[in-house]
């Protein structure tokens, strides 16, 4: 009987060989646990192990620059933000997870409770393959039912992907907007609904950090003692070797893809786009795949002349 497992390329915890390659790996029996539950409930929580005073002095140096209630990169503010989401805990548990290097994009820092409709990170940020995206909030204070904790719905993430043509819009006709996203976010509440999703509440200490697949759902509780703060810091992961992209502002059958070039801010370098290990697309913005098939084609002609040759 042939053991070995097809080599995908996708996350393995959503390969459908997964369980095989569980089993078969050199993980101890308490890692291999964590990764099946990541893989059932798509979160996990541990401990940055990062000291007090990193988060207490994050807290106090963003103070002033608050103009609503979060600050994206803040690590053009303070490197101690690029400290957390370099956090070598977090880093590796990211390896293990999705077996592909990661590297942080984004930095959202909040000083109270977003009190955010449930949503998907992936119909802001996907990928090519698909999955290789997550998200890790950590907590700066102690954080109760309060002050506006975290909310996820354990398990979402195996709910299929819908973009925006699945729900009846355009992404690319107003691409670089928000406009669309309020139907989003009434489709996301009526789908939790239909499948009998159950909500859990994140209550946690300082330090410890919450790991999100690219599909689970999640959001943010109401603020439910007045004046009462929630700092937290949410950092965004894509990982190497992808195409990464936005489906809230693509078209893909119609080949408008809204393409991402991120930038690794652990490096400060932009992570250029890769389709099976080629490089791809090396731009900004909404663009015509149209571009790549006629290299493609072009190739294809040159390759049949050689061989006619």
């Amino acid at each position: 009987m042939d053991t070995k497992v097809y080599p995908m390329n996708q996350p393995w915890i959503d390969s459908p060989f997964f369980e095989q390659e569980i089993e078969q790996s050199a993980l101890d029996e308490d890692t291999k646990q964590l990764v099946k539950d990541y893989a059932e409930k798509g979160y996990l929580i541990l401990d940055t192990e990062l000291p007090e005073s990193t988060f207490d002095r994050i807290v106090e140096l963003l103070k002033p620059h608050y103009t609503s209630p979060r600050i994206q990169d803040a690590w053009n503010i303070t490197p101690l933000v690029r400290e957390v989401a370099g956090c070598p805990k977090i880093l590796d548990m990211l390896r293990i997870l999705y077996r592909r290097e990661p590297f942080p994009f984004q930095t959202l820092n909040f000083q109270v409770g977003s009190q955010q409709k449930t949503h998907s990170d992936a119909i802001h940020f996907s990928s090519i393959p698909e999955r290789f995206m997550c998200g890790v909030w950590v907590a700066l204070e102690d954080i109760d039912e309060s002050n506006g904790p975290l909310h996820y719905y354990p398990g979402s993430q195996k709910l299929p992907f819908f973009n925006m043509a699945d729900i009846g819009l355009s992404g690319a006709q107003d691409a670089g907007s928000y406009v669309q996203y309020v139907e989003y976010e009434n489709f996301v509440q009526k789908l939790m609904i239909a499948t009998g999703q159950k909500k859990e509440v994140f209550k946690v200490r300082k330090g410890q950090a919450l790991i999100w697949s690219a599909t689970l759902f999640h959001g943010g509780e109401p603020i439910l003692r007045e004046g009462a703060s929630r700092h937290s810091q949410v950092t965004h992961y894509y990982f190497k070797d992808c195409m990464y992209y936005s489906p809230l502002w693509s078209d893909l059958p119609i080949e408008k893809m809204y393409m991402r070039r991120p930038v690794n801010i652990l490096t400060g370098e932009v992570v250029e786009n890769k389709y099976l290990n080629k490089p791809i697309m090396g731009r900004t913005g909404l663009s015509q795949l149209t571009d790549y098939k006629n290299q493609l084609e072009d190739s294809l002609r040159k390759l049949k002349r050689t061989l006619k040759g």
